[in-house]
Parts: structure tokens; C-alpha cells; sequence
């Protein structure tokens, strides 16, 4: 087994209603090595979402650690942790979160400009463009660079957004019920893209679904229940 790129360890995740104190995550540890495909499997509620959330450092743990490549990292600067972010960690959702306004193309670049300065982006803009019309169609949009999120079917929507958690060449994917939001046909496709992607490019992979057929396609399944990991 390859050293883990991405651990939580002993993380815990609460909120605060009022004066009430929610807890959803109860002490979780999970290991993701370098190339392996796991899929986190629960019922809504179970504390799924709120993991990738902190794995990803779209939200801090209440306690405990998450490392990156063996670093704890919630304890670094804000800025840095977003420079972690966006050029090591790429995001897939269910409901695509395009800008309605952008193209495809447009839409993948955006995640090329959070990672980066603006002079650094501009000296490396053609590169970008370059980097971002290959991968469009290295998912099948070659015809559809230059059309908007309301112009694009919902599987060419996910299409784009696989394309965009990618432009960053990122170690991790982390993909929270890709399918979720597609016909049983359409979602095929965006899975068999996906892990012949994670699969060409050795990326560590965190597929949060409730699809058992599907996570038993992934190497590991970890099962989630209420906010602890139960096998």
C-alpha cells in the first residue's frame, strides 16, 4: 500500500443551534492512499458530506487532524490552505455549481484562476486555455466548448465539472454523489469516465454515494453511521 496522500484523524465536526451543540462527526479516521479509489457509503445524515467538507478544507474539524501528504494542514494560514485547495484537491458535486453566465470553457479556466495570482495567470494564460480545451475533450465536449450550463444536458454538465476539478492536475478527487443528480444511462457514462481518469492519472478518490453496485467498483468502502465510521 502507497503512503496516504489524504487522513483524517480523530476528526470531530459539530455546530451550534442556538444553544444546542450538533454533533456530526464523532471521531473519524480514514486513509487515502496515492491511486486508490474508495467510496463512503451511509445514510443521509450519517455525517458523509461534512467529511469531504473537512478532507477537502472547505470547513475546519472542531478537533483532530487532517493531513495532506503526512502535514497537518487546518492549522496552516488561510491563505495557504486555499493555495492547497485549489492546486491539490479537485471537487465534484451532484449539482454541478457551473456559473451560468461562463461557457464550458470559461467555467474550467475559472478554477485556473482561483489557483494563481492574477499576474501569474496572465503570463500562463494560453498554457491554461490549452490545458483546459485538452481536457473538455478528453471528456467528450469537443463540440460544446463555447455553449453555457443551460445549453448542456445534465450529463454534460457533470462532464464540464469533471474537467474543472482537474485543470489543476490535483492528487485528490474528491466526489460527493456525482451521479446523484442523472439518469441511470447518462450516469454510467460520467462514472466509467471518471475512473478510467482516476485510474490514468493515479489519483487518490473519495466517492460519497448511496449506490452499493457502485462502490463496489471502488478498491476500499468505508461505511458511515451517525458520524462514525462503522466498517
Amino acid at each position: 500500500m502507497n503512503p496516504p496522500v489524504l487522513e483524517a484523524l480523530a476528526v470531530t465536526k459539530s455546530y451550534r443551534l442556538g444553544r444546542r451543540e450538533i454533533p456530526v462527526l464523532r471521531g473519524v479516521d480514514l486513509a487515502i492512499a496515492q491511486g486508490e479509489r474508495v467510496a463512503l457509503l451511509g445514510a443521509s445524515g450519517a455525517g458523509k458530506s461534512t467529511l469531504l467538507h473537512v478532507l477537502g478544507l472547505l470547513d475546519a474539524p472542531t478537533s483532530g487532524s487532517v493531513r495532506f501528504d503526512g502535514r497537518p494542514v487546518h492549522a496552516l494560514p488561510v491563505a495557504e490552505r486555499a493555495r492547497l485547495r485549489h492546486r491539490h484537491t479537485g471537487f465534484v458535486f451532484q449539482f454541478y455549481h457551473l456559473i451560468p453566465e461562463l461557457t464550458a470553457l470559461q467555467n474550467v479556466l475559472l478554477a485556473g484562476m482561483m489557483a494563481t495570482s492574477t499576474l501569474a495567470w496572465w503570463r500562463g494564460r494560453r498554457a491554461a486555455r490549452a490545458a483546459a480545451e485538452a481536457l473538455l475533450v478528453q471528456v467528450g465536449l469537443q463540440d460544446r466548448l463555447h455553449h453555457r450550463p443551460a445549453e448542456l444536458s445534465g450529463g454534460e454538465r457533470q462532464r464540464v465539472a469533471i474537467a474543472r476539478a482537474l485543470l489543476a492536475d490535483p492528487k485528490v478527487v474528491l466526489a460527493d454523489e456525482p451521479t446523484g443528480n442523472l439518469d441511470s444511462a447518462t450516469a454510467a457514462g460520467v462514472v466509467e469516465l471518471m475512473f478510467s481518469i482516476q485510474q490514468q492519472r493515479r489519483l487518490a478518490f473519495l466517492l460519497v454515494t448511496h449506490n452499493e453496485e457502485l462502490a463496489r467498483r471502488c478498491d476500499r468502502i468505508v461505511r458511515m453511521q451517525d458520524g462514525v465510521v462503522v466498517g
